[in-house]
């Protein structure tokens, strides 16, 4: 009977909804922490990245890890063990991230912080604002995340352009570019947002040549992660006007230090690693999809490549 460790701050509420699935031939433990987890026997877990990485010494009969996050970078150490199956969350996050990235779309063009700021000010502000139809949207990375982003796009009329390793599988995307047709990319697009993995290749993709590349009345999107961005590059475009905005939910380093300059950046706004939040109603029904195609000795979902990083 396959024994699987349940390893989260909130590991109990995930056993209950395991438990009540009633999945067969399945032993369960549950852990709020590394310390309090009994892991010598199991042979499946199910966790948060941070907390598996302590555990993985001590799982002699691991054959399959079900990460909790899309983002498994605490796990690509080449340091660390690579003999399992590693699978991610990453078909969880589309619908929460598309919606904050449209959110912030039709917060730029219908001018909702300038007409607060009116309001506050007592000023009545009649400047017409823009809409989304027509306008063109860049989307770094068109996995799972990506594809809901432009599935959004799409249902208000815009352009969707794709950049991916190879990929062309998203209907919604109007036009593909790869490897080194990067900049032909952001060349017209009036909005540009990343959604890349933190991998070698990415590291400071989007950087001062792609940022000039984008038109003055650009707006930039990071909901991927802080280390595809050459913050520097980010911060000169924002002082200078080279691009006109940016929204931020990852940074190279979180929390961001207080001292940091993108506290005070012209045109820059952020949130802080929100832009989609698990829930254990979201993340169990893919456990348990996936528990089910291992027992069958199915190919499972979002298996995450140890060379590629994703």
């Amino acid at each position: 009977m396959p024994r699987l460790l349940i390893l989260a701050e909130d590991a109990h509420e995930f056993r209950q909804l395991i438990e009540a699935a009633h999945l067969p031939e399945l032993e369960i433990a549950a852990a709020s922490s590394p310390a309090e987890a009994l892991a010598e026997d199991s042979e499946i877990v199910f966790g948060e990245a941070r907390f598996i990485r302590e555990v993985l010494p001590k799982l002699p009969k691991l054959r399959w890890v079900q990460s909790m996050s899309a983002g498994i970078e605490r796990l690509m150490d080449p340091a660390l063990r690579r003999d399992y199956v590693l699978t991610n969350a990453r078909g969880v996050f589309g619908a929460q991230m598309s919606e904050y990235v449209i959110g912030y779309l039709l917060a730029h063009e219908r001018r909702i912080f300038e007409r607060y700021h009116a309001q506050r000010e007592l000023r009545w502000d009649r400047h017409p604002g823009g809409r989304l139809r027509g306008k063109t949207i860049g989307i770094m990375g068109v996995g799972s995340i990506g594809a809901e982003i432009a599935a959004s796009a799409k249902h208000f009329g815009m352009t969707v352009r794709g950049y991916t390793r190879s990929s062309e599988t998203c209907p919604d995307v109007d036009a593909y570019y790869h490897g080194g047709a990067l900049l032909d990319l952001t060349r017209g697009c009036d909005y540009l947002v990343s959604v890349l993995p933190n991998t070698a290749d990415t590291r400071h993709v989007v950087d001062a040549a792609v940022l000039a590349a984008l038109p003055p009345h650009a707006v930039f999107i990071n909901v991927g992660r802080g280390s595809a961005v050459d913050e520097a590059a980010l911060l000169d475009a924002l002082e200078t006007n080279k691009i006109a905005s940016a929204v931020l939910d990852v940074f190279q380093q979180e929390p961001l230090p207080e001292d940091h300059p993108f506290w005070t950046a012209p045109n820059l706004r952020m949130t802080f690693h929100t832009s989609a939040v698990s829930t254990t109603e979201d993340l169990v029904p893919v456990f348990i999809e996936n528990y089910k195609r291992y027992l069958r000795g199915e190919k499972m979902m979002y298996i995450v490549d140890f060379e590629r990083g994703y």
